[in-house]
């Protein structure tokens, strides 16, 4: 048996399910969503099929519905006992969700796929997606710290933003706003927002979501965005199945996106095939895999299920917390 993979028994408060097993938990359910309409959530390179929906994503879309109904439950019991006392029960609060994992493991796919899944289950509930890419720091704020070359790393990102929008929404605000990430710019759009209202369901993805809690000044520990999701996941791989998927991602883009003139990354359009492949494997290995393994791949065991990705993409296992 492996966990989070390595080859030991985990420990008590996981379950290891193969992806066979996975898949008979959605035996005889509608997978909602059709062929055609599952192509356009597929990000760039990832697995994406009638199978994977059927066998894995499914599935999970069931797990975090039982997750959820047992939330509510806990609050209506909440606010029975607080009416009891003539007491305000808190307000509409939705189900957060955190999806997590490195640069090119498919969360991005998982995001959109579970967020289709999810709003078409029992009542239609309204389901919202937010990245986190749009609380990253400015290129112009980056570049004053010298972090630009840490784009993504934990300390690149306006935290306190972050969780004052996550604090508003599962405090029950009416609307709440994000600021709007350009992946052409590469940069935020300034004075660009996204507004949120009341979702029932709250689906957050972004590389470094499930960060611990800090320490602040004070010696006391901060809040942590993770503290603010009823359910979380992580997408996991081998280090080498990802660099290999970044590496195809890169010479992909050099030849699509990247050829546009009005993107950041134009200049690589021009590069050879074997520039193209040089300058990517450096820029995986002094920038993304540092990240990976120094921030994000440490915060899986924080997961409420993993999702292991195999050499193809697919998911072969998943790790669900008692």
């Amino acid at each position: 048996m492996t966990f989070l993979g390595e080859t030991v028994a985990p420990p008590a408060p996981w379950w290891e399910l193969e992806r066979s097993a996975l898949a008979r938990l959605a035996a005889g359910w509608s997978s909602r969503l059709t062929p055609a309409e599952l192509e356009p959530l597929r990000s760039l390179g990832d697995r994406l099929d009638a199978a994977e929906l059927a066998q894995v994503l499914l599935p999970v879309a069931l797990l975090v519905e039982a997750y959820a109904t047992g939330t509510q439950a806990r609050q209506n019991a909440l606010d029975t006992l607080l009416a009891s006392v003539d007491t305000p029960g808190p307000p509409h609060a939705p189900f957060v969700i955190g999806i997590a994992g490195g640069v090119a493991v498919g969360k991005s796919t998982v995001a959109r796929v579970l967020r289709e899944l999810l709003s078409r289950g029992p009542g239609h509930p309204n389901v919202e997606l937010i990245t986190t890419d749009g609380f990253l720091l400015p290129n112009a704020e980056l570049e004053r710290r010298g972090l630009m070359t840490r784009k993504g790393f934990p300390e690149s990102y306006n935290a306190r933003e972050l969780r004052r929008f996550l604090a508003a929404v599962k405090g029950g605000a009416e609307k709440v706003s994000a600021p709007v990430y350009s992946h052409l710019a590469y940069d935020v759009l300034p004075g660009e927002r996204v507004t949120i209202a009341r979702p029932d369901v709250l689906i957050v993805e972004g590389i470094n979501v499930l960060q611990p809690p800090r320490t602040g000044p004070n010696k006391r520990s901060q809040l942590a965005v993770s503290d603010f999701f009823d359910f979380s996941i992580y997408v996991d791989a081998r280090l080498e199945h990802v660099r290999r998927w970044y590496m195809e991602r890169f010479l992909t883009l050099r030849r699509t996106a990247f050829a546009d003139p009005a993107s950041y990354f134009h200049r690589y359009s021009s590069l050879s095939d074997v520039d193209a492949e040089a300058t990517a494997q450096r820029i995986f290995r002094e920038i993304n895999e540092v990240n990976l393994v120094e921030n994000i791949q440490p915060t899986r065991s924080r997961a409420n299920l993993v999702l292991r990705k195999g050499a193809d993409h697919a998911v072969e296992r998943v790790l669900v917390r008692h």
